[in-house]
């Protein structure tokens, strides 16, 4: 056998087993945790060992989002990650397409401006943004958070879109000004249907940034429960000795499914053609 039928070969077989191990090693925490949120308090304190339950119980997930107030903190994750994405994506695009395509001085240093917001860690900006926010009495409140979120997310996002745009044939834009298009018709007709894989992925990196931060909405929350995350929520369950592990759990699945399910129901739109069709010669 030539060691090129051997290579083959040997990757044919190498390549799903290695698709099978990572998939386990990524999957079966989420699985584990998912039937200890099932699982009955005493069955799991007898059979430590046991991967699969007995018998099955929602009641801690009935204690998480009743009683531990989830219903709530879901409710201000939600509103904090919707708007944050659609603030995001409304000055990016914009500021993504100018850096793309106009030609201004100091465009390049603008580009890696945005980038070096990412040298400074979050922690070092926590505290001038406690007291800024104390000062204009927005701590405690979710609109300080959301501004937050979107100074965070813009810069990355600017970056993200600025490259996709480059990748747009100009000649598509020309097309679109000749038949009496505006440059921001152009944008709105042509470059956004065009980048809507990328608008979706930017999108969900804005959107899992917002539900997921903890630091920020520890430091701006904390004195308001009504108004908490659903992160901050699972980190008070997280911090008590009696709350059990089953109920630790299930707060833990409700929060990473709403992500798992908006990643999958933008499955398509992440993987289908970018410009495929768009340009024809």
């Amino acid at each position: 056998m030539s060691r090129d039928r051997f290579e083959r070969a040997l990757f044919r077989w190498l390549k799903p087993l290695v698709i099978l191990v990572l998939f386990l090693v990524t999957a079966f925490p989420f699985f584990y945790m998912v039937t200890l949120s099932v699982r009955d308090i005493q069955e799991l304190i007898l059979e430590r060992g046991s991967i699969w339950p007995r018998s099955f119980t929602f009641d801690t997930y009935v204690n998480v989002l009743t009683r531990q107030g989830f219903v709530t903190f879901m409710r201000n994750s939600a509103i904090v990650s919707v708007i944050s994405v659609a603030v995001t994506l409304l000055i990016s695009i914009p500021g993504a397409y100018a850096v793309a395509r106009l030609r201004f001085f100091g465009r390049r240093q603008v580009h890696f401006l945005f980038l070096a917001v990412y040298l400074f860690p979050a922690i070092v900006l926590a505290i001038p943004l406690f007291v800024l926010f104390t000062m204009l009495g927005l701590r405690g409140s979710l609109l300080g958070l959301i501004l937050v979120y979107v100074a965070q997310t813009v810069p990355v996002t600017v970056y993200m879109l600025r490259n996709y745009f480059e990748t747009v044939p100009q000649s598509v834009e020309e097309a679109a000004a000749i038949d009496g298009c505006t440059r921001l018709s152009t944008i709105w007709r042509v470059v956004l249907p065009l980048s809507k894989p990328a608008l979706m992925a930017t999108g969900l990196y804005a959107f899992m940034i917002a539900w997921n931060e903890f630091l920020f909405a520890l430091l701006f929350l904390l004195e308001k429960r009504e108004s908490w995350t659903v992160s901050l929520g699972l980190s008070q369950l997280a911090g008590s000795i009696e709350i059990p592990t089953t109920v630790l759990m299930a707060g833990s699945v409700v929060l990473t499914l709403p992500i798992v399910i908006v990643f999958f129901a933008s499955e398509r739109l992440l993987t289908e053609g970018l410009t495929a069709g768009a340009e024809k010669g």
